[in-house]
């Protein structure tokens, strides 16, 4: 008997195809001089070879598009191990670090920029993708206070703002240095770390 069985050739799923190309359509536009206004369903539908309708399925405005395409670009950060408030703020600074190699930062710089034009979306990506981030460098801060490893009157907002954006000041044509994660890393912790408890050196 005759086998009738289609064989599917190898590769992605159509529908997880259609999606990067979707994505990749989206960035490619945001990060284009026009950056925001260049984006349109029409324009991303025609760049990723889809229909309008297969990206309204998955996304129903501009607006949820540009942001999901943000969010799968940025990516999330890495779980922090826990072995010490300074090994887990490693870990993320080296991620925010190495996310100024990606083709698409100027992306994000767009989206922030433009925040006073479009201040519905730039409020929506600080929602679902920003803010995320900031939870996870929170509880490195939180556990590092309960710990003992930083100052027990530690300003938590403060600190997550002072590695952020120290970690982002540049264009997105730069790059940082070598060993620039640990570097912000380090000189943080000299705020923000315990003071160091002298030792008791007994009666002289």
């Amino acid at each position: 008997m005759n086998d009738t069985t289609t064989n599917r050739a190898p590769g992605r799923p159509r529908s997880e195809r259609a999606e990067k190309a979707i994505i990749e359509a989206t960035l490619d536009l945001l990060a284009a001089e026009s950056g925001v206004a260049g984006v349109s369903i029409e324009a991303v539908a025609a760049r990723a070879g889809v229909g309008k309708t297969t990206i309204y399925r998955r996304w129903p405005s501009k607006e949820a598009l540009i942001v999901g395409a943000l969010g799968a670009a940025k990516g999330e950060l890495p779980a922090p191990s826990g072995a010490s408030a300074r090994e887990d703020l490693l870990e993320i600074a080296r991620t925010f670090a190495a996310e100024r190699k990606k083709r698409y930062s100027r992306c994000f710089w767009n989206v922030v920029g433009g925040a006073e034009k479009y201040p519905e979306l730039y409020a929506r990506y600080k929602q679902d993708v920003i803010e995320p981030r900031r939870a996870v460098i929170r509880e490195v801060l939180r556990r590092g206070v309960e710990t003992g490893e930083l100052r027990a009157d530690l300003d938590i907002e403060a600190g997550i703002s002072m590695l952020t954006g120290s970690l982002s000041t540049k264009t997105p044509q730069e790059t940082f240095p070598e060993g620039y994660a640990e570097t912000v890393v380090d000189l943080l912790l000299t705020g923000i770390g315990a003071p160091s408890r002298p030792r008791d050196l007994g009666p002289s």
